[in-house]
């Protein structure tokens, strides 16, 4: 069994815009994080409706070895997802519930990097990334989220 941690937390108010760190953030099933573009319906993929819009993950462990890779950088916020995790299996999360404080989140899928996200930042991005590039997640249980909350395995949906 894992417990993880919330090492930041990031909103843009609309498509392409600067990413903004934020210490807590109300979440909203069937809209996501209050404040971001996608829960005002003002992001990139906004018209294109499916699972899993409603909150993006990334390792924090991701961003560290691009580093010692030597691959492509990311500045803080630019991977465009809104929470940064540390001690947590992202991918292993896809159809499962998992627990960040309060609230209790469904993994969706994976979130593949694309050239969108690679446009805003450098060349290179989204092979660095492919595979580890995140999770996407729909809200089950609303509430707030805070930077430093532990993240776990939500008991409903068994071990992840």
């Amino acid at each position: 069994m894992w417990t993880g941690t919330v090492v930041s937390i990031f909103i843009a108010p609309s498509a392409a815009e600067p990413i903004q760190s934020v210490g807590q953030v109300r979440v909203v099933a069937g809209k996501g994080l209050e404040g971001d573009r996608y829960f005002e319906g003002r992001g990139t993929w906004s018209t294109h409706p499916g699972s899993g819009r409603e909150v993006t993950l990334i390792e924090s462990e991701t961003l560290d070895a691009l580093v010692g890779e030597g691959g492509p950088h990311f500045e803080p916020g630019s991977h465009r997802r809104n929470v940064v995790t540390r001690g947590v299996p992202l991918n292993h999360l896809v159809g499962h519930d998992f627990r960040i404080g309060e609230v209790v989140f469904r993994g969706m899928r994976l979130c593949e990097p694309c050239e969108h996200l690679e446009k805003l930042n450098q060349p290179g991005i989204k092979m660095a990334i492919l595979h580890r590039g995140g999770l996407r997640a729909d809200i089950v249980q609303e509430g707030t989220i805070r930077v430093g909350d532990a993240i776990e395995a939500a008991m409903a949906s068994g071990s992840a």
